[in-house]
């Protein structure tokens, strides 16, 4: 799962940076509110972290920007502004939750988990297919009930990737761009490893190849 973290302070921005990547976000980290729009336009990110005093443009005003162009993004506000008419000027423009520094990263992770819950329509902590389940939060997946099984960081995520998208063939290059954030040395058949790994762990029926075109998980029903 690929997040964008809106930070332009250096301290701050690298233990975020550290602690996503610890828990197998692709994460890119930029520091500047005007160029995170830029990025924004081009590139696809399942989560927006954004703090709200950058330089280049403030982040209220990058949220704002991406609510009026229908950039519905989810996102969600990391800042020391903790005055109750920040927050709900945050909320209110179209912010998905709001963390106020300082904070512990276990709570930031959580919040993220919660948000892309909603925004994919699930109340429920488990990612799965009615055959594969995942736990964003311990990183275990299981078949149809069976003990669950530690996934590495890569294996995860790719397996989320998927699993988000129950049904959806994804290619070589869309499971790459969820995996590896900018900078990240991508090893040409990383995928298929990480593929086989995965089927080692959790059957040869668990990812579906798709000749040509990329691999998926099947749709529950």
């Amino acid at each position: 799962m690929r997040v964008l973290l809106v930070e332009d302070d250096p301290m701050i921005g690298q233990a975020m940076h550290d602690a996503l990547k610890d828990a197998a976000y692709a994460v890119d980290w930029l520091r500047n509110g005007q160029t995170a729009l830029e990025t924004l336009a081009l590139q696809h990110y399942d989560l927006v972290l954004l703090d709200l005093g950058l330089p280049g443009r403030d982040g209220r005003e990058v949220l704002g920007v991406l609510r009026a162009r229908a950039d519905a993004v989810p996102l969600l506000v990391v800042t020391a502004r903790d005055a109750l008419d920040d927050r709900l000027q945050g909320l209110d423009g179209g912010a998905d939750d709001y963390l106020v520094k300082p904070f512990e990263m276990a709570e930031l992770l959580a919040r993220m988990r919660a948000v892309l819950r909603r925004k994919g329509g699930s109340a429920a902590p488990l990612l799965g297919n009615g055959v594969l389940a995942l736990d964003p939060a311990t990183h275990e997946a299981s078949v149809e009930g069976a003990t669950p099984v530690r996934l590495s960081q890569r294996e995860f995520a790719l397996l989320q990737a998927l699993l988000l998208r129950p049904g959806a063939i994804l290619s070589r290059a869309e499971l790459e761009d969820r995996i590896y954030g900018f900078g990240d040395e991508v090893e040409s058949n990383a995928v298929e490893y990480l593929i086989h790994a995965l089927r080692r762990k959790l059957g040869s029926d668990a990812i579906r190849n798709v000749r040509g075109v990329g691999w998926m998980v099947s749709k529950a029903g």
